[in-house]
């Protein structure tokens, strides 16, 4: 998926839509940041994740750090090949990497940014 055409949240998440099926990743800024991930905890098909609120965690040998939904709606897929490869999130975050497939059953949230506004969210805040 191209970077730039994807939505980001302000907690290093992105987001890509089709049609009512949303996929959910963590970016390349953030996976650098963490380096040396150890595991990762993915949600199960069929639960329900909210906006804001924690859908998984990554761990790193520095810190485990909360996954948290950018959309709300019910997982229809988790992505079992990153959990046995954490290397995947470190050599394609936005295309192998995918974290979750969510069937949105609400609308997406206003305050998704553009790829230039999460660069200059990233930079302020880490």
């Amino acid at each position: 998926m191209n970077p730039q055409s994807l939505k980001y949240s302000k907690t290093d998440e992105w987001i890509a839509v089709e049609g009512e099926i949303a996929t959910v990743g963590i970016t390349d800024l953030a996976v650098q940041a963490l380096t040396d991930l150890v595991f990762i905890e993915l949600p199960a098909k069929g639960k329900r994740v909210e906006l804001g609120k924690t859908f998984g965690v990554v761990e790193s040998v520095k810190a485990a750090s909360d996954l948290y939904s950018p959309v709300t709606g019910e997982v229809v897929e988790s992505n079992g090949k990153v959990a046995n490869d954490l290397g995947i999130l470190s050599s394609d975050p936005f295309g192998a990497g995918w974290l979750m497939k969510v069937k949105l059953s609400a609308p997406l949230p206003a305050d998704l940014l553009t790829r230039a506004e999460y660069e200059a969210h990233f930079k302020q805040h880490h």
